[in-house]
C-alpha cells in the first residue's frame, strides 16, 4: 500500500464565488493541501441592463422555472410586469439571464423591491447587490419596502431595516386578470 495520499483538485467552488476576476487553483490532499503550480482562468464578465430592450422573456421564464423561482407567470405576463415596472435591472453572463430585480415607484415617496432573484450558479458574487444599487440610486427620498424571508443579511447589509407589520391580499384569482 502506497504512502501517498490521492489527490483531488479543488472544486469549481471558485469560479463561482469570485465573478470577474483571476482565480486561482490548488490541488487538495486529503490530510494536508500541497501547493502546486498555480492555475489561472478569468471568470466570465457580467453585465448589467437596466433597459429590457432585447430581454428574451421565454429564456427568463424557462430559466426562473429551472431554478425554482417561477411564481407561474407566462412570459408574456412576465414582459408586463417588466415594462410596467419604475426601474428594472437584469443580469447577464454570455448573454444568459443570471438575475433580476425591479422596483414599484410612485417617484415620489413609496416604493416596493420585488422579483429580486440571481441564478443559483451565480449566488453570493454580489449580483443581487449590484442589481438592488443600481435601482437604489434611482429612488432618492423614497420609502423603499420589500417583502422577504430568503437571505434578510442581503438586505440589511443595503440598509434595509426589519419592519414586521405587513399585509396583502389577492383580488380574485392569482394571475387571472387581462395580461
Amino acid at each position: 500500500m502506497s504512502n501517498v495520499m490521492p489527490q483531488v483538485p479543488c472544486k469549481d467552488w471558485c469560479s463561482v464565488k469570485y465573478p470577474r476576476r483571476l482565480v486561482e487553483k490548488s490541488v487538495f490532499q486529503f490530510k494536508h493541501i500541497t501547493q502546486h503550480p498555480k492555475v489561472y482562468f478569468e471568470m466570465p464578465e457580467i453585465i448589467y441592463k437596466t433597459d429590457l430592450d432585447n430581454v428574451d422573456w421565454t429564456e427568463m421564464k424557462t430559466t426562473l422555472r429551472q431554478d425554482a423561482f417561477d411564481n407561474g407567470r407566462s412570459p408574456e405576463q412576465l414582459k408586463v410586469s417588466f415594462e410596467n415596472s419604475y426601474a428594472a435591472c437584469v443580469a447577464y453572463v454570455h448573454n444568459r439571464i443570471v438575475g433580476t430585480a425591479r422596483v414599484l415607484s410612485d417617484g415620489v415617496c413609496n416604493a416596493y423591491l420585488v422579483d429580486v432573484w440571481t441564478l443559483s450558479a451565480y449566488r453570493r458574487q454580489g449580483i443581487a447587490t449590484t442589481m438592488i444599487q443600481k435601482l437604489l440610486h434611482r429612488l432618492k427620498g423614497q420609502h423603499i419596502y420589500l417583502f422577504t424571508d430568503d437571505v434578510p443579511e442581503l438586505y440589511t447589509k443595503l440598509g434595509f431595516v426589519e419592519q414586521p407589520i405587513g399585509m396583502g391580499q389577492v383580488i380574485g384569482t392569482w394571475l387571472e386578470n387581462e395580461t
